[in-house]
Parts: structure tokens; sequence; C-alpha cells
């Protein structure tokens, strides 16, 4: 190595070292995100700050929860429900007044009791629900607090017979019936569908339809007619012309 080279790489050791040392001496940078947290606050899962559990945010701070009697912090920690029992009624917690025949529900809302079955709510108390003949005590605090059997049906306050007439079953409601297929209601009854000769019970089981190269007439099936270049469309219940033919009366004739 000449002098001049070794000059040269003397002189960047130098400034090597010497920028190694402003570095090791210089103030470190502070964390920002950390420095910037109030007092019971953490960093959000998402970026920004959120309170810890049992404060909520007031601010550009996090103020404790005063969490009264008889309440607990919900899910979210930044505030507080009441205990099975009581309502919330502004900072506190008051207990429930259940009336007799009655229990104290889940719910945060007034007014936190619902009647025993057999019971429905009346202006605050649980009155005794009449149930008639042929019905059951349904389960709800509020309504007719009944339901008729299967096979009976609501009117005005009693539960009459459904009568299901031969060929004819309950629908799942158990309150109307329908006909069974091959069957049609006529007025309280279930009549026969009368399938004439060429036809065939519908998908629904309460009418009937043509087969396949017969059409309806009246309560008939009458055979189609298909003159020369026709053929039978795709319902099998009429015909068409083939390309290059237009219908015309009961023929085709060429365009």
């Amino acid at each position: 190595m000449n002098t001049k080279s070794a000059r040269r790489h003397v002189s960047m050791t130098c400034l090597l070292l010497a920028a190694c040392a402003m570095g090791a001496s210089a103030p470190a940078v502070p964390d920002t995100a950390s420095s910037a947290l109030p007092s019971n606050a953490q960093v959000g899962r998402f970026g920004g700050w959120q309170c810890a559990r049992g404060f909520r945010r007031e601010g550009d701070g996090c103020l404790a929860l005063k969490v009264p009697d008889h309440s607990y912090l919900n899910s979210s920690g930044n505030d507080w429900d009441c205990e099975r029992g009581y309502l919330k009624t502004d900072q506190t917690c008051v207990v429930v007044s259940v009336p007799a025949n009655a229990y104290a529900d889940d719910s945060h809302i007034r007014p936190g009791w619902r009647c025993k079955r057999g019971y429905r709510e009346n202006k605050g108390s649980c009155t005794l629900v009449v149930i008639p003949a042929n019905a059951y005590a349904a389960d709800s605090s509020y309504g007719r607090g009944w339901e008729c059997d299967r096979g009976y049906r609501l009117e005005t306050d009693t539960c009459i017979a459904v009568n299901v007439p031969a060929n004819g079953y309950l629908l799942r409601a158990g309150d109307s019936w329908e006909c069974e297929r091959g069957f049609m209601k006529s007025a309280d009854a279930c009549t026969p569908v009368k399938v004439p000769v060429n036809g065939y019970l519908d998908s629904g089981g309460r009418d009937w339809k043509c087969e396949r190269g017969f059409k309806q007439e009246i309560s008939t099936c009458v055979a189609l007619m298909v003159p020369t270049n026709a053929y039978i469309d795709y319902s099998g219940n009429e015909w068409r012309c083939t390309d290059g033919f237009r219908k015309q009366g009961e023929s085709c004739m060429a365009d």
C-alpha cells in the first residue's frame, strides 16, 4: 500500500469511528405509541388505545367504572349490568318486585319478570288463565294464554272440533283439513277427481291433465289431429308446424 492509499484508509476509518460514536451517544427516540397512552389504558389490537377492563373512555383519559351493588362488569368490560332479579335504574340496581305466580327472568328491561305457565300478565299482576274444554295452557305471559288441542279450531273463546270428512286428513297445524290425493274439496266433503280416459292426476293430486297427444275439451281428452308437416309441441297437448311452414286453420302451409 503506497503512502497516498494509506492516508485515505486512515481517513475513512476515522470517519466511521466518529459516526459510531455519534450514534452511541444520540438520545433514544421515544416510543410515541406507549408515551401517548393515558393511565389505565392499553394499546388497541388495531391501533390506537383502549381503556383497561373496569374503565371507560372519558375524553382523552380512562375513568374507573362505579359498579353498584348487585351488578357485574359486562363482557366488554367497559360497562355493567344488573344481576338476575335486579333492573338498572340510573346508576343503581333496583330489586325486581315479582308478583304472585310469576318469576324473575333474564331480561334487563322492565318489568323483569314473567308469569308462570297457566297465568298471564294483567296490569302488573298475573291472573289465572281460564282454559276452555279441548285446549291447553300456552307457554306465554301475554295474549290469550291457551291454544286449542290438535283436531280443534278456535272460535271466539272456545275450541270447536274439526270435522274431517272421509278421504280427508288434518293439516300439520291441526286446526283445518285437506283432501287426500285423488280427491278435491266440495263444501264439507272430499269428492273423487273424475279423470277421463287418456288423462292422469296432476302433481297436486286434485285435478287432471291429458296425456301427451291429447288435448282437453271440457271434461274429456281428445286425440290431437296432427296434420302433415307438423309435430306435437313440448306441452304434449298442442301441435306446431315444422320450419318453412305456417299454421293455417288445421293444416300447415308452405311459407
